[in-house]
């Protein structure tokens, strides 16, 4: 398989891991809230990251292919490392906005405080916790390294 993947696998790898996570979002969805929910296939949020383990994929491959030393994989890694920081961060504190006025603005509407206001529910499942970027990045990691080296 290494051998037919070639210079494609740095393409291939992140994208299957990123497809993998999509597709445990689904799994995990069926099993926490025992309902099929196939839109889950493309949403953000939730376990595992898979942009996590996109970012991950790449920085594998680059880092196994061309060396940890070389420029690419450092630039690979700091790319990885702002995408799951920002998952965990930026992402999931706008996420926790997106919650608390979801709540807030409901109430204010029925209470007549706000007049002409154009309320739409906003997404509150954006970022990650800590465990979802860090099973997305395992399983990012773990696709490349058995794509490129082969599993043991």
């Amino acid at each position: 398989m290494r051998e037919f993947l070639g210079d494609y696998v740095y393409f291939v790898a992140p994208f299957i891991a990123w497809f993998l996570c999509q597709l445990l979002k689904v799994v995990f969805y069926l099993f926490a809230e025992r309902q099929l929910n196939i839109a889950r296939l493309f949403d953000i949020g939730g376990m595992p990251s898979s942009h996590s383990a996109l970012v991950v994929a790449l920085a594998t491959v680059l880092g196994l292919r061309e060396g940890i030393a070389s420029p690419l994989f450092g630039v690979a890694l700091i790319f990885a490392l702002v995408v799951m920081y920002d998952a965990t961060n930026l992402r999931r504190a706008t996420g926790e906005h997106a919650h608390t006025l979801n709540r807030v603005i409901p109430d204010l509407l029925r209470g007549k405080l706000v007049q002409n206001f154009d309320f739409r529910v906003m997404r509150e499942v954006l970022g990650h916790t800590p465990m979802e970027v860090a099973v997305g990045s395992v399983i990012g990691f773990l696709l490349a390294y058995g794509m490129v080296l082969g599993l043991p």
